[in-house]
């Protein structure tokens, strides 16, 4: 038993405001980069309603008009949402690329935690 306890690294009160603050900033930046860059959505189209005036003519049963009604909408106000058909499609590259970033951070890590991680399990349990 001649290691010492781990003695984890310790950080003042501003240095952990300060890393909050900064992974906030990342975490919105990491939200709002794909819409800024203009990569998010990929779009919609507008359905081809011939009577956009009543509920029937929105393809709306007696159901669904009441739950609008709920919502104060009327069948005019109601047309856009209703005709309104969003674009999934994606491309295959950009979500491989996003899967090797995602995965090249773990295993980025899971390298740098390594030795924290045998410290620690060396402390608790020794070396077996």
């Amino acid at each position: 038993m001649g290691q010492s306890d781990y003695q984890p690294p310790t950080q003042s009160a501003f240095g952990q405001f300060f890393d909050s603050l900064f992974l906030l900033a990342l975490v919105f930046a990491a939200l709002f980069a794909p819409l800024y860059l203009g990569l998010a959505g990929g779009g919609k189209t507008e359905l081809a309603i011939a009577d956009k005036t009543t509920w029937a003519g929105l393809g709306q049963n007696a159901f669904q008009q009441a739950q609008w009604e709920k919502l104060a909408m009327t069948p005019e106000t109601a047309a856009p949402i209703i005709a309104a058909r969003f674009d999934y499609s994606f491309d295959p590259l950009a979500l491989a690329l996003t899967a090797l970033v995602v995965i090249g951070y773990f295993v980025l890590l899971f390298r740098f935690s390594k030795v924290e991680y045998r410290d620690v399990i060396s402390e608790r349990f020794g070396n077996q």
